[in-house]
């Protein structure tokens, strides 16, 4: 998996919607979409507050491992 597909996979695992994830991330529904979709690419402190949100490692959101 790549990062699109694992934040689309935590986010639906923890049933949140996209407008709660972008929330949290201050930034728009509409951007976070783009996030998910490869449109934009996501920072790196976003997939670092997610990491934490999802007590997850970076390398599991990157697809470096499948281990959390």
């Amino acid at each position: 998996m790549n990062y699109r597909e694992r934040i689309r996979a935590l986010r639906e695992d923890h049933d949140l919607t996209q407008t709660d994830v972008a929330n949290m991330l201050h930034v728009g529904q509409k951007t976070y979409s783009d996030y998910e979709l490869g449109i934009t690419r996501i920072p790196v402190d976003s997939l670092i507050i997610l990491a934490k949100y999802y007590h997850v490692s970076m390398d599991y959101i990157c697809g470096l491992t499948d281990h959390y």
